[in-house]
């Protein structure tokens, strides 16, 4: 008797559990834990990494960033094993760029990417996607993370604004992703559009601040204590 599951419906409790998992709120538990800091109450108000910086610190910002990458990292690692053995009976290679696999694996990556920016435990608020969705790339390839990884740090360096480098580098995701794998099927193309440009979408407030000149610069040091335009 054949047992086995359609790639659809792995893929389908794959993406809940990802956008589960993805949605809980490191850096607001974080916060809490190590001082009793709520960081939405300051700063832009955002739960991630550039927020518990600014509101928190650098620790609570590292094990944040650490936590929210990790999560991704895990999601589409985990979700590609599943769907390959469970859905396909095969390897992981059946996930890859132009395989059968590819546009289930972007759907993964997706669920995850709106689990932490759609947070089911915050009334589907959360943070804008950057850390979450480097975590994303790394398990999904990691020479393209550090494609994208490279960019971010490279214009935060220049410009002093993580805004810009997260704009950027989020917005350059299809791009990249059909130079190294031209291979990959149209629809799973499109929905890694939809993921980097979802992160742009997160940063509208930051793209209207950069206009008006109003943006924060990074800072290790200068704490926020109350929110921004207060």
């Amino acid at each position: 008797m054949d047992t086995s599951v359609s790639p659809i419906v792995v893929t389908v409790i794959c993406m809940a559990v990802c956008y589960l998992v993805c949605g809980i709120p490191f850096g607001l538990i974080i916060g809490r834990l190590s001082g009793n800091v709520d960081i939405r109450k300051a700063g832009s108000g955002n739960i991630g990494t550039t927020n518990a910086l600014r509101v928190a610190g650098p620790k609570v910002a590292a094990l944040t960033l650490l936590f929210d990458c990790l999560k991704g990292v895990l999601g589409v690692l985990i979700g590609r094993w599943a769907i390959a053995a469970f859905g396909y009976g095969a390897g992981a290679s059946i996930m890859d760029p132009g395989a059968s696999g590819d546009v289930l694996l972007a759907l993964v990556a997706l669920s995850c990417l709106y689990g932490h920016i759609f947070s089911p435990y915050l009334k589907f608020h959360g943070g804008k996607g950057i850390a979450t969705g480097v975590g994303v790339l790394f398990g999904f390839c990691w020479p393209l993370a550090l494609l994208h990884l490279g960019i971010f740090i490279i214009l935060v360096a220049i410009t002093k604004y993580v805004s810009v480098g997260s704009i950027t580098t989020a917005a350059l995701v299809p791009v990249t992703v059909y130079l190294l794998f031209p291979q990959i099927s149209l629809s799973a193309l499109a929905i890694w559009a939809v993921l980097g440009w979802t992160v742009v979408w997160a940063h509208r407030g930051n793209i209207s601040r950069l206009r008006a000149g109003t943006e924060s610069k990074l800072s290790f040091t200068k704490r926020a204590t109350k929110m921004d335009g207060e």
